[in-house]
């Protein structure tokens, strides 16, 4: 099917009605074209982007032409300007159809939903926002213009993705830009992404690296020094290829930097929520667990037999937990997105990482009851349910916000309140 007959599609009912959730018109047009991307165009694709590990890059081409690649691109400059909440809704209606595009788009987004209307929230002085929305302005007519992708590698095997100790992949200041030095892992999109957006300390002559000096600069997949190395063959969302990138002594330009000096640590310590964005891909891959479920037992799977399983209670107590599993997931996590902002409360933070554990953890158990429920067909691979189950089981183990440190930083905080410390 080609992207303009998308309004031929009969999509799907929403993730949240927009009457029911009060979205936006923006939320419930961005919502509803995802819906039909995503069931006219990418779920059709799926199985196959799974089961050779391959990108998904038909789905970026198509993403392109319907204007999402720049979902979040300020309007005058010539994206869709969607804010945190638009976002995280629309993601999760593309993470229904293909989780691993889901994924790594938020890789991609990431790259303008910071440097746009998440950085219009922090301090910066007069000259040096007017020069943050120039540098900005090259990387986001890249991705409209020509459909660049921008990867974000963030994890390097030890404490710093967490946000505990610096990067040590470092960035040096040279004569007209920066010198860059380090590997990542686990790096989504690698080898298919146009540019690397890295994540990197700011190396200074005399002093200790500091996670204050934490760079975010843009580097580009053909530069000279940049590798990419290993296999990539995991349990789950196989179409992100997250090989190693390497960077060996890789010169960038001034103009690289996503964000200007001291600008992603105050991201970073002031709007948390930028972290939860990782999200809305389990969300869907719950929904869809359910839609499937329901379709099955109804008889109504494109391709079987019009067999009913619907009469069974067994069956109907299958579906009763599901539901109220994902009824309660959705309302949290909805509350969570919606009261995103730069400085929340203490109850806010607190909630915004319930609710990241609450959507990686149920999704795969909403999984689980599904694979019970619709019985042993649903270990085919010929159905979506495996997948499914498959890739709702990495969810949890995704840096920054794992599901273990979630749940270290609700008990830590719950009972400690900031400068406070046991004699």
């Amino acid at each position: 099917m080609d992207i303009l007959d998308l309004s031929r599609v009969e999509a799907d009912a929403p993730i949240f009605d927009p009457d029911a959730f009060r979205l936006t018109a923006k939320e419930a047009e961005l919502t509803a074209l995802a819906r039909r991307l995503g069931k006219g165009l990418f779920a059709g694709r799926a199985a196959e982007v799974d089961r050779d590990a391959r990108f998904p890059t038909e789905n970026y081409r198509d993403m392109h032409t319907a204007g999402l690649l720049g979902i979040c691109v300020p309007e005058a400059d010539g994206g869709r300007g969607a804010d945190f909440r638009a976002y995280m809704l629309t993601a999760a209606e593309i993470g229904r159809y293909c989780g691993a595009t889901a994924l790594t788009w938020n890789m991609h987004v990431c790259s303008c939903l910071w440097t746009g209307p998440l950085s219009e929230d922090l301090e910066m002085p007069d000259e040096v926002r007017a020069v943050h929305r120039a540098r900005r302005a090259i990387h986001y007519r890249r991705i409209l213009d020509d459909g660049a992708i921008y990867a974000q590698p963030f994890s390097e095997g030890g404490a710093a993705a967490a946000g505990v100790v610096p990067f040590s992949t470092s960035a040096k200041r040279v004569d007209g830009g920066w010198r860059i030095n380090g590997k990542k892992i686990f790096a989504s999109l690698s080898g298919h992404a146009d540019y690397y957006g890295v994540l990197c300390g700011e190396l200074k002559e005399g002093e200790r690296p500091s996670r204050r000096d934490t760079m975010y600069i843009a580097v580009p997949a053909t530069a000279e020094g940049v590798k990419v190395v290993g296999d990539w063959d995991p349990l789950g969302m196989r179409g992100t290829v997250s090989r190693t990138l390497l960077l060996e002594d890789v010169f960038v330009p001034d103009d690289a930097q996503l964000m200007p000096r001291g600008v992603y640590y105050q991201a970073a310590t002031r709007w948390p929520h930028m972290f939860m964005t990782l999200s809305p891909t389990y969300m869907g891959i719950a929904q869809a667990a359910y839609d499937f479920t329901v379709a099955y037992l109804r008889g109504e799977v494109p391709g079987l037999p019009p067999v009913k399983r619907r009469m069974y209670p067994t069956k109907q107590l299958g579906v009763a937990q599901m539901r109220l599993m994902l009824e309660q997931t959705k309302a949290l996590w909805f509350q969570a997105v919606t009261e995103a902002c730069a400085d929340p409360s203490k109850d806010q933070v607190l909630r915004a990482y319930m609710a990241q554990y609450t959507v990686m953890e149920n999704a795969n158990e909403i999984c689980q009851l599904a694979i019970r429920t619709c019985g042993g067909q649903s270990m085919l691979k010929s159905l979506p349910l495996e997948r499914l189950y498959r890739d709702s089981r990495c969810g949890s183990l995704m840096l920054p916000w794992t599901a273990e440190i979630c749940l270290d930083r609700v008990g830590r905080e719950a009972l400690y309140e900031a400068g406070e410390v046991d004699e």
